[in-house]
């Protein structure tokens, strides 16, 4: 009985001892999405739940963000994972405004779908290009926001500022932007997401909307300031009574992560997007034919050692 009751004490001592273990590697990581309104936040749900299953013990905590906030997060050691915007990412990478040096701690996961600028106004607005929207109140994100840099841009290639607006409004949302338009208090608001764009969606089925394109010469100017923009199109029938092609500036949403990150965790969490594409395309649509060779296009930012050994292990990344 002496020794059956020294092999029980020895094999609940190990239980205790397996379970401080584990214990021991609980880690909660946090991850910054985007406003509200936007694709980030729905889709940063999607990735806790995916990441959480993939890697036992860890949780995952969303968080409001922007691009270049999210950036910023990630290189100051405020979040370990974020969505980015391509642009604003390369741009922090080089050390260019609005970042103030390079970053060292910012690494890639995986590109996602392509983002659209939207120049948006109410359906019966006389407002039909960029240049007309001199003199008139526009709704912009905040600072730290990447659809806000855009805005900015896109006035400069123009030849204006934000001084050249009778008023500018910085919104946290998507969707308090939308609603200023909707209340006649903003002529214009601007967002950088995916299409179509819930907040849009909801402005159009109350007063109607409209998407200023953005022409060539627009696309070229634009380029001249940032060369990851690229000309895109919202296809017609996006929104209602859109009935035609409208060119617009676009560019890529990205995840990135601190490099700091374990790498098996990071390759077992970039395997699980890669395997689980349609979880994140039921919330997005715009990622519905993402493959791991498209994840692992070179950007300009430096691979997250996890990932990259993920996307060499499936011929996606040499």
């Amino acid at each position: 009985m002496r020794y059956r009751n020294i092999a029980t004490v020895g094999i609940l001592a190990a239980s205790v001892a397996a379970l401080a273990g584990t214990d021991a590697q609980a880690q909660t990581y946090k991850l910054m999405t985007g406003p509200q309104g936007g694709v980030w936040v729905p889709l940063g749900g999607t990735m806790k739940a995916m990441f959480e299953k993939a890697v036992p013990g860890v949780t995952i905590q969303t968080l409001p963000g922007a691009g270049i906030a999210n950036v910023k997060g990630v290189e100051e050691n405020k979040t370990d994972f974020g969505f980015g915007n391509s642009i604003s990412t390369v741009d922090a990478v080089n050390g260019n405004p609005p970042f103030e040096k390079k970053t060292t701690n910012v690494c890639q996961i995986a590109n996602l779908y392509p983002q659209y600028f939207q120049v948006v106004v109410t359906g019966d607005s006389k407002i039909e290009k960029i240049a007309d929207l001199k003199g008139k109140a526009i709704a912009v994100q905040t600072k730290g926001n990447t659809a806000e840099a855009i805005s900015a841009d896109i006035l400069k290639a123009h030849g204006m500022s934000y001084s050249d607006m009778s008023k500018v409004n910085f919104m946290a949302s998507y969707n308090d932007a939308a609603a200023l338009l909707q209340d006649g208090h903003a002529q214009v608001f601007t967002l950088g997401t995916t299409i179509p764009a819930s907040s849009v969606m909801d402005l159009a089925s109350s007063r109607g909307v409209r998407l200023i394109p953005a022409d060539d010469a627009a696309v070229a100017a634009m380029k001249k300031i940032n060369a990851g923009y690229v000309k895109g199109v919202v296809p017609a029938g996006t929104y209602p009574k859109q009935d035609k092609d409208v060119p617009v500036i676009a560019y890529s949403a990205h995840f990135i992560a601190s490099c700091k990150l374990p790498e098996a965790q990071v390759y077992a969490i970039t395997k699980a997007m890669a395997t689980q594409m349609a979880d994140m395309a039921a919330v997005n649509k715009a990622m519905a034919k993402v493959t791991a060779k498209d994840m692992a296009e070179d950007i300009g930012v430096p691979f997250h050692p996890g990932a990259a050994k993920y996307y060499r292990e499936v011929g996606a990344l040499k």
